[in-house]
């Protein structure tokens, strides 16, 4: 989602009286060899909104009828959609008290109540934190003392863990608990999740907690809220990646950043009113954020809602639905065609199969086009770019490939040891420069320092991705210059994981490397060093299952082993990388 040199590119400028982004760029070409970029797409992005707050609303004046939301049998119309932001807007201006420039943080699952929550703090000129609702107490009691957020909404199968957050000294003054059968149907082709089907809980009581219903319902009874004050500069989002420190770090990103690779891929993936889109990627990160959200909301498309995975569900919705639009990682779409469930013609209004965290097999890119007629849409992102830098083109993808940069982006590769440019062919760090950029850590001037650098009157982000680029402008990912293991798309660092398990008092010394998943494509794994005391008394399964209840699923290790000591290098620094060598040779081997 970048573009290469053979793509020329200036610093990006603004019109405020068109709402133009403006590149100076080539000319569109058809030559898909020499330049793939589309024939019929400007170099720039002329934005048709001037905040998601706006986009959305221009969305629900232009068909208040049309579907926005399906949810397990139930509907919401883009008119009730934005009606609904409204109100919650209110409520949390009116009643909760927050203003302008608040953070709030957001763990609810996929369900109409996120998108609500999401659109309302933006329209409350507040600052959305999402947060993964995997999350336990730990995680969620950083994110909140780090970010400065005095509220949250939730959803109430998360009260247990946030009621620690708003006890005497706590982080937070207002909790919103939401309810998701509240919103849902009751199609008897589409059952329930766990997290849905269970009962309403129990708020605590006092005045922190407030029930969605209940305080939706108060702020119905105030006049309108006034247009929100927020502009493209202006900061409304937070969400958090996991960094080599092993703390996680807030990317703060503007409206411009937000409503740029919204509009950019709907354009680029051709999104209209006549398509409906899936949301089963997760909502909380940028790649379903911005495809499966802002994207289909821009375009005024059906957003078809999971809230928890269910691969036997997958093809009833697609059929159903008539979806046309599917974001999915690569190894959810290996799931559904293992389905008993799965019928080829679920797939029959399908013309976008597009998702990231990871390459789509070979085997099964194959199986896709030669069953189906459907090609995946490889890109690269990440949450530092409010996900896509690089798309593939639709009218030329190639498999295994990130593809090329999306409008007004600059991408290179240097080498990342002296930030020379490299030429096409070598292999580097991807760096990238655009719109999308975050414009800074929040509170973390140090990794400011490490992540930008300028050149030629751009300010680059360093990626920490190792690839290449070929001659007509195609970037291909090579390795990973940091730590990172891709977990089925979600990214687990080491070092965050390290710091936890350093928390259990049997541990003296640990460090977490990655293994093969044949389901996940990586997995975590902890070679532990146990204090004397614990030796030949504290299990594998002991550490697991304590570490359930510190870190997200995906973080806890899937595999333990147990060494006497771990081997260290020169400067007596834990030798990481021999243990990750020594283990991709171990997995090779068998």
């Amino acid at each position: 989602m970048t573009r290469s040199d053979t793509i020329p590119s200036a610093a990006h400028t603004i019109d405020p009286a068109t709402d133009t982004v403006t590149d100076p760029g080539t000319a569109p070409v058809t030559d898909p060899v020499t330049d793939p970029w589309p024939a019929d797409e400007p170099r720039h992005l002329t934005l048709t909104a001037t905040t998601m707050v706006d986009g959305l609303a221009r969305s629900a004046a232009r068909a208040p009828g049309r579907t926005a939301l399906h949810y397990y049998g139930a509907t919401l119309s883009y008119g009730a959609l934005h009606e609904a932001v409204e109100r919650l807007a209110a409520a949390l201006v009116r009643i909760i008290g927050v203003g302008r420039g608040d953070r709030v943080l957001i763990a609810l699952q996929n369900s109409p109540q996120y998108i609500i929550a999401y659109h309302a703090v933006l329209r409350a000129d507040a600052v959305a934190v999402p947060v993964n609702p995997m999350y336990r107490g730990p995680e969620l009691a950083f994110i909140a003392a780090d970010s400065g957020a005095r509220v949250a909404i939730i959803g109430d199968d998360l009260v247990e863990d946030f009621a620690g957050l708003t006890e005497a000294g706590g982080p937070l003054r207002a909790v919103v608990a939401a309810h998701y059968a509240d919103m849902a149907g009751h199609d008897p082709r589409m059952p329930w999740p766990a997290v849905m089907a269970a009962p309403r809980a129990a708020l605590p009581e006092g005045g922190v907690w407030h029930d969605w219903r209940a305080l939706t319902d108060t702020a119905t009874a105030g006049a309108a809220l006034p247009p929100a004050l927020g502009g493209r500069d202006d900061l409304c989002l937070m969400p958090y990646t996991s960094g080599s420190t092993g703390r996680p770090k807030a990317c703060m990103h503007t409206h411009l950043s937000v409503l740029f690779t919204a509009e950019a891929q709907m354009r680029l993936y051709r999104m209209t009113a006549e398509d409906a889109v899936t949301a089963f990627l997760t909502l909380f990160h940028v790649a379903g954020m911005q495809a499966s959200m802002n994207a289909a909301l821009l375009a005024g498309s059906e957003i078809v809602i999971m809230t928890r995975w269910d691969r036997d569900l997958v093809p009833v919705l697609l059929a159903d639905r008539q979806v046309s639009f599917w974001n999915a990682a690569p190894a959810m779409v290996v799931d559904v065609l293992g389905s008993a469930s799965f019928d080829p013609a679920c797939l029959a209004r399908v013309r976008v199969l597009t998702g990231g965290g990871a390459a789509m097999p070979e085997a099964v890119a194959a199986e896709l086009k030669q069953r189906y007629g459907l090609v995946f849409i490889e890109g690269y992102g990440m949450t530092e770019t409010m996900s896509p830098t690089h798309m593939n083109p639709m009218h030329a993808p190639r498999p295994q490939c990130l593809g090329i940069p999306i409008h007004d982006t600059d991408a290179r590769i240097i080498d990342p040891e002296t930030l020379a440019e490299l030429p096409e062919g070598e292999t580097g760090e991807i760096v990238v420069a655009g719109p999308q950029i975050l414009k800074g850590y929040w509170n973390r001037p140090d990794a400011d320092a490490e992540a930008f650098f300028m050149r030629d009157g751009k300010r680059f982000l360093r990626t920490g991705d190792l690839g290449r680029r070929d001659a007509a402008g195609y970037f291909y990912a090579v390795d990973r210059l940091k730590r990172m293991i891709n977990v089925g798309g979600f990214k687990a660092w080491p070092a965050e994981i390290e710091t936890a398990l350093f928390r259990h008092p049997a541990i003296r010394d640990a460090c977490v490397i990655s293994v093969p998943d044949a389901r996940r494509g990586e997995a975590v794994k902890a070679v532990i060093v146990l204090k004397p005391e614990a030796q030949g008394r504290v299990t594998a399964e002991d550490i697991i299952a304590w570490a359930r209840g510190e870190l997200a699923a995906y973080k806890v290790p899937r595999v333990i082993s147990f060494a006497d000591s771990l081997p260290r290098t020169a400067t007596n620094k834990v030798d990481w990388r021999g243990l990750q060598d020594a283990e991709r040779a171990r997995a090779a081997g068998a």
